[in-house]
């Protein structure tokens, strides 16, 4: 029973969508539409994404590009420009989750390493910095946000739509957070931060890995720009990680995958319920940037994005509603998520966190929302 509950704690955003799956098949019983609902095209990518990023990561390769810039600055403020620069960047193309699932730790490490010069408030606030860089770093792209991949595949978006389209946002919000690096740089002036310790504790790069996942990118990518069909990078990178690398199999968040394709039952279903439907719509429609936003707020951005999708046509709007939907609560982004359990774990402050990361999330959505006014 514990090992449920620690489940269910853990997968909350999974359990809930499945048990709302389950229950609108009482509503809508399982019938021949139901194979429409799913869009494998969004979890075949996805996956291939996901396997990518995990395999490359496995070896450290982010790891050593964070080192390698570290190396480079000197003073809290070049250190702060690095560590939210790099989830700011990355995240365009390892997803918001993964950047700082990598770079969070990295930071943790490196503050702790120099604990008689950097305070635990400028660590906070870094991490918090990381947190916000890549939930609207990542959203310039459409492989950045697992709702954009989704998002811009049932629109027919190519990449460079999503690009113009959330530019304004990244662009305001690169040149806030730098705003923000150069405040934290000129009060940290003076603490002696010349040198950052590195952890040399890393697994091996295999040169031959690090090429196969590579081609395997760029093989998904062109399948995002609708270059070549889906099946074909998910048949490349089952047998590569078959052949050559079994043990990435266990880096893949299925967790996520399943989320999606309960949602897609979900919304499938209530979409046939004509009562529920038109309701819905007559709430969403010309509403969608500030709904979506909103919606996000309680239930993350991923399953509102899934989940008001089947009840307006105007998907851009969509995009913008949840991307920005991101900032917010701690709950708004689940890559937020992964941030306060790596502060609290590491014995810092979680309220100390949380009080910074609220204020200065609702002061960035307030831009961005004041953005999408035009």
């Amino acid at each position: 029973m514990s090992k449920i509950i620690s489940f269910v704690k853990k997968e909350a955003v999974l359990c809930i969508s499945i048990l709302a799956a389950v229950v609108s098949m009482f509503i809508v019983r399982p019938d021949r539409g139901y194979a429409d609902y799913i869009d494998f095209r969004t979890l075949a990518i996805l996956f291939c994404l996901m396997a990518v990023v995990s395999g490359l990561r496995n070896m450290g390769i982010f790891d050593r590009v964070a080192q390698a810039l570290l190396a480079k600055v000197h003073g809290i403020g070049g250190i702060a420009a690095v560590l939210v620069g790099i989830c700011f960047i990355s995240s365009m193309f390892i997803t918001n989750d993964v950047a700082l699932i990598t770079f969070v730790p990295f930071t943790l490490i490196i503050a702790d390493s120099m604990k008689d010069r950097i305070k635990e408030s400028v660590t906070l606030t870094i991490v918090v910095m990381q947190t916000i860089a890549a939930n609207l770093g990542s959203m310039l792209t459409p492989i950045g946000n697992p709702q954009n991949l989704y998002l811009s595949g049932i629109s027919g978006m190519g990449t460079w739509d999503i690009v113009k389209l959330m530019f304004p946002y990244s662009a305001a919000a690169f040149i806030m957070l730098a705003i923000w690096i150069s405040i934290i740089g000129i009060r940290g002036r003076g603490r002696g931060t010349s040198s950052v310790a590195m952890h040399t504790d890393m697994p091996p790069v295999k040169l031959k890995a690090v090429i196969m996942y590579a081609v395997l990118f760029i093989v998904s990518f062109f399948a995002v720009m609708r270059v070549i069909h889906y099946a074909l990078p998910l048949a490349l990178v089952i047998i590569c990680m078959a052949v050559f690398d079994r043990k990435n199999f266990i880096g893949i968040d299925y967790s996520l995958l399943g989320t999606f394709a309960a949602l897609f039952i979900f919304i499938g279903n209530i979409g046939r319920i004509g009562a529920f439907n038109e309701w819905m719509q007559s709430i969403v429609t010309g509403r969608e940037i500030i709904v979506s936003a909103a919606a996000s707020q309680i239930m993350s951005n991923v399953p509102a994005a899934i989940l008001l999708s089947g009840f307006t046509d105007n998907i851009r709007e969509l995009i913008v509603g949840t991307n920005i939907g991101g900032l917010g609560t701690l709950i708004a982004s689940m890559a937020s998520l992964i941030s306060f359990r790596y502060v609290a774990g590491s014995g810092r402050s979680g309220g100390k966190y949380l009080a910074i990361f609220t204020t200065a999330n609702l002061a960035f959505l307030a831009v961005m929302i004041g953005i999408s006014v035009k």
